[in-house]
């Protein structure tokens, strides 16, 4: 299917970009709180860096002691101090 008329099917269909095109959505609260949803599982564990597969890369969490509080099939939820979020395409 063209991207175009992906888009227009999706504009048309009123639900979230992120369920139909299984893209990740990230939610920081503060500095203290990371949501990430439509995950594919963590890559790396530490409390000074968390690694994050997606399906448009990994998401590369770095900060001091974080912990994941949470991991479910579809959401990861990740709290401490985070001092910065990449996304390695």
């Amino acid at each position: 299917m063209k991207d175009s008329l992906k888009n227009e099917l999706i504009n048309a269909i009123d639900f979230p970009k992120e369920v139909l095109l299984n893209l990740p959505k990230i939610t920081l609260i503060g500095k203290t709180h990371i949501t990430i949803e439509n995950h594919k599982g963590i890559i790396e564990y530490i409390p000074e860096r968390i690694r994050i597969n997606t399906t448009i890369g990994i998401v590369r969490i770095s900060g001091e002691n974080m912990i994941v509080n949470s991991i479910m099939t579809e959401m990861i939820t990740i709290s401490g101090e985070i001092k910065n979020i990449e996304i390695m395409a």
